[in-house]
């Protein structure tokens, strides 16, 4: 098994996505830079595909919007469209929005600031092959660190994810409650996360990397990237 994590210019998650793939959950894991003249033959060596957080190309132009021009991201629309596992974490939710592969977009925090803090979530889908270890209607905790993370959709589009179950995550308060207290950036319908259709590409704002270990503050993410390796297990 192999997993393939993006960088891009100003990428900067992506060692930590490694570290909790390589160390805690002792998967193959590698990098890919986006330019690499071997991309197209290693995307088709990976299992999974990982876009990491960070601030890809300066956020320039727009958050992801200059990253979702690689030639790469065409590459990984395929990878997709096959119904292998994409996962796109903070830039790299914004990334597969910007690209089609996800519905809507995120702009800037209500607030205008960049968030840094612990937030709590609510699944609102276990059947996701990223949440299947995570039991329906819980609550988590994973940390927020974004100053575009506000998830904008119309009307019709966040009516059709809702129906078809591919809002994964919302910001909720402690309880589970739905306020607007306890949503962090003012995101639509309070998304955190969601999903296409098939349910094989997720995005979300969250880091669920920097809640995989207990000396950050909780494990609340490791059970994501357990999802995604059970999967791939099964799938192969």
């Amino acid at each position: 098994m192999m997993i393939g994590i993006v960088v891009f210019p100003s990428t900067n998650c992506d060692r930590d996505v490694w570290h909790v793939l390589k160390d805690v959950l002792k998967v193959d894991a590698e990098r890919i830079w986006h330019k690499d003249s071997e991309y197209k033959r290693k995307i088709r060596e990976y299992e999974c595909i990982i876009l990491a957080g960070g601030f890809s190309y300066g956020d320039y132009l727009r958050t992801g919007a200059i990253a979702a021009k690689s030639p790469l991201m065409d590459e990984i629309k395929t990878f997709a469209a096959e119904g292998k596992p994409v996962l796109g974490i903070c830039n790299g939710f914004q990334i597969l929005c910007e690209s089609g592969l996800l519905e809507g977009s995120l702009s800037v925090n209500n607030s205008t600031k960049f968030i840094c803090k612990w937030v709590n979530l609510r699944v609102e889908n276990s059947n996701n092959l990223f949440t299947r270890f995570y039991r329906e209607n819980s609550v988590i905790k994973m940390p927020i660190a974004h100053f575009g993370g506000r998830y904008v959709a119309d009307e019709k589009t966040l009516k059709r994810l809702n129906q078809n179950d591919q809002v994964i995550i919302r910001y909720c308060d402690e309880q589970g409650e739905i306020s607007p207290d306890s949503n962090p950036n003012g995101s639509f319908d309070h998304i955190a996360g969601i999903s296409n259709e098939k349910g094989n590409v997720l995005g979300l704002m969250p880091h669920p990397e920097r809640a995989s270990e207990s000396i950050l503050g909780g494990i609340d993410g490791l059970n994501m990237f357990k999802g995604m390796y059970d999967f791939i297990d099964n799938f192969k």
